[in-house]
């Protein structure tokens, strides 16, 4: 995970746009075989999900973690087999979706968002009912959907939690995946996938959902875990990245991050999420929440607007310990006594942890 470009027109711009220049630094550059369809080669699509340098142009990082990982994601994307990012909340499932579709098709916008009250026609197509009620069951009466454009485009399609689906309208993807074709029944019609077409689905580990995946669409996938960060270093480096392409983008006036603050609060959530101290001496309670590295990312931005707004600048304890307790305690009266014990027994003992000790018991 990493910066993005300059960005001044929108509050969040697409992988493709954001990167632009990356991409076209390595599309440039990139001699290596390209599956059919695709912008980039294999090679070319894990330089820029993993950084590293071409042509005197750098690279930057979008995924900091296990490079087999996202090896094993581009490869199954290249035999056309669908794939599946699996993980608990914030292990980047959503992000490295859309880079792998900005990088692939230079198009990471043809996205379905999973929810319990979706119907078939956000995997295949509905319709205009104006027009369909003047013209009767033709193309131009059709809205087709983010996959069904995809097939036609030769593009790669997201598919958002896949598991909050309902379990008949994921079987409307199990023809799509094996046959590579859309029946438009009104019309005695189909569309077929052209190279290029492919589909990246996430799912949770944490919240099962709405519906189980049927073992039939599951066969239809390769399925990829993207875990928790290996190490503390490592973490802090994708916390302190995305911060401070945050910090960067919004033009703060406030100091950019301190390391030492961006450390302690990883620190916690770790800690915290395996119920156990960093040097292995002391077990902990768990609170409830996933404790993510997307949710720290949240508490030290939620800090940066309070130093900006209210505080003198520079990134305090003070202006972390809202956020933080909001952070741990989703249930208020599940989370209290884990977060209670942790700040006595561990953060109290950290000789220069007091500042944040105290700033937490007030947050309280």
């Amino acid at each position: 995970m990493s910066a993005p470009e300059s960005q001044t027109s929108v509050i969040r711009a697409h992988a493709e746009q954001a990167f632009a220049s990356e991409l076209a630094a390595l599309k440039k550059g990139d001699t290596r075989p390209k599956p059919a369809g695709w912008a980039l080669s294999p090679w070319a699509v894990r330089t820029y999900l993993l950084g590293g340098e071409i042509d005197g142009t750098e690279i930057t990082a979008k995924y900091i973690g296990d490079a087999r990982i996202i090896e094993i994601a581009i490869a199954t994307l290249a035999t056309s087999r669908a794939l599946l990012l699996q993980g608990v909340p914030g292990t980047g499932k959503s992000w490295v979706s859309e880079h792998l579709s900005a990088a692939i098709s230079g198009d990471s916008t043809l996205l379905v968002q999973g929810t319990a009250g979706m119907d078939e026609s956000a995997l295949r197509y509905g319709w205009n009912y104006a027009r369909l009620l003047a013209e009767g069951p033709s193309r131009g009466a059709m809205v087709p959907s983010p996959v069904m454009r995809a097939m036609a485009g030769g593009k790669v399609a997201r598919i958002e939690e896949l598991t909050r689906i309902p379990s008949d309208v994921q079987d409307a993807l199990i023809t799509l995946l094996s046959e590579k074709t859309l029946p438009i029944s009104e019309l005695g019609e189909e569309v077929q996938a052209v190279p290029g077409f492919n589909v990246i689905a996430t799912a949770n580990d944490r919240d099962k959902g709405v519906s189980e995946l049927s073992s039939a669409l599951l066969r239809r996938f390769n399925t990829v875990v993207l875990p928790t960060p290996a190490t503390l270093e490592e973490e802090v480096r994708i916390v302190q990245q995305r911060v401070g392409a945050m910090h960067r983008s919004m033009e703060m006036p406030t100091e950019a991050p301190a390391l030492e603050q961006i450390q302690r609060v990883v620190t916690v959530f770790r800690e915290l999420r395996r119920g156990l101290t960093e040097d292995g001496q002391t077990k902990l309670k768990q609170p409830s929440g996933t404790l993510s590295t997307a949710e720290a990312i949240a508490v030290v931005e939620a800090g940066l607007v309070m130093s900006a707004s209210f505080g003198d600048g520079k990134l305090s304890s003070e202006d972390l310990a809202s956020a933080l307790t909001g952070s741990v305690m989703r249930d208020p009266e599940q989370d209290l006594v884990p977060w209670s014990e942790y700040l006595k027994s561990v953060v109290r003992e950290r000789a220069d942890w007091k500042d944040l000790y105290r700033a937490c018991k007030r947050a309280l």
